[in-house]
């Protein structure tokens, strides 16, 4: 029987094929002869009695200047689908939400969601980070501003960003004796109404702050390390960072053991481990992105990997 995979996602039309992701997903889904359908957040509803769907069929290329075509729109049960990507980006708001409710019906129905939509909802890709302090370096999470400023003087240098943030948006590093302290926390914090994150300095994000891909807790064996331009104190390829594959070191890989389990419990297929130096900072599992950059530098098939573990978890429910 032909599986049938529909992938919620961001406009296609608008996607950067060099780079994106979920092409990748697609292509190799496509390569097993999967029928694989697109999605977007507004297509799913709840009628006749369930969670619905309109669905266009969808044929991908890897050819930068037309990268898909679609066939006619296709109304039905989300549930008819036997596996469903989420690959939605951020933001993560209340629509967001809104569509994990509409998934995990699906996942009731019998389709298998990847990543599973509890999950998506419970793990704060920087919250849940404090789940593994042995991985961490110094951090505290709080909306009081107090705390911010007896952490600085603790640590002399520290970095706060948002709990809701993508792409370098809203961090800050501040130095003892910045005299835009108050400002910065009174942003970030919305004069204490919004919780917000601050971790200890670490120099070490000049060489690199790693994207590691896990696959079903076991890790890819080589990480993408974003390298912040001149003059930038964000790593982030949206913030105009450069990029160099590097192979795994032991310390990456006993964090991936620390974390890997958990997160497979949890029904987290395809995750995102940002690592700077020797210390976990974010856990992302929303639509991790790095794949195509990855099997460019090292001739690997990372998508066609998550589609082995996917066909692994749809043989286990037969």
């Amino acid at each position: 029987m032909t599986i049938k995979i529909g992938v919620i996602m961001d406009p296609i039309e608008t996607i950067k094929p060099k780079k994106d992701s979920t092409l990748a997903m697609m292509l190799a889904a496509q390569r097993r002869g999967w029928s694989t359908y697109y999605l977007r957040q507004q297509d799913l509803s709840h009628q006749a009695g369930g969670p619905w769907a309109d669905a266009w069929p969808v044929t991908v290329s890897d050819d930068m200047n037309h990268w898909f075509e679609l066939g006619d729109m296709e109304s039905g049960p989300l549930g008819r689908f036997d596996v469903l990507l989420m690959r939605k980006d951020p933001p993560f708001n209340m629509e967001y939400i809104y569509a994990t409710y509409f998934l995990e019906q699906a996942q009731t129905a019998g389709s298998l969601v990847i990543n599973d939509p509890r999950s998506l909802r419970d793990v704060n890709e920087k919250f849940f980070t404090t789940h593994f302090p042995q991985c961490l370096p110094e951090t505290i999470v709080s909306r009081n501003p107090d705390h911010y400023r007896a952490f600085l003087e603790q640590q002399r240098h520290i970095v706060v960003k948002p709990l809701d943030g993508m792409g370098g948006a809203s961090i800050f590093q501040i130095k003892q004796g910045d005299p835009n302290t108050n400002v910065i926390l009174e942003t970030l914090l919305e004069h204490g109404q919004r919780t917000a994150m601050a971790q200890r300095f670490l120099p070490e994000f000049k060489q690199g702050d790693k994207r590691i891909l896990l696959i079903d807790g076991e890790p890819v064996p080589y990480a993408l390390a974003r390298i912040p331009a001149e003059g930038e104190a964000r790593a982030n390829l949206a913030a105009g960072a450069t990029w160099k594959g590097v192979a795994l070191s032991e310390r990456d890989y006993w964090i991936c053991r620390e974390v890997g389990p958990e997160l497979q419990r949890r029904g987290l297929v395809f995750v995102g481990l940002d690592v700077i130096g020797e210390y976990l900072t974010e856990i992302n599992v929303t639509s991790p992105t790095c794949i195509r950059e990855l099997d460019q530098l090292y001739g690997l098939d990372i998508a066609g990997q998550l589609m082995d573990a996917i066909t692994q978890r749809l043989e286990k429910a037969c």
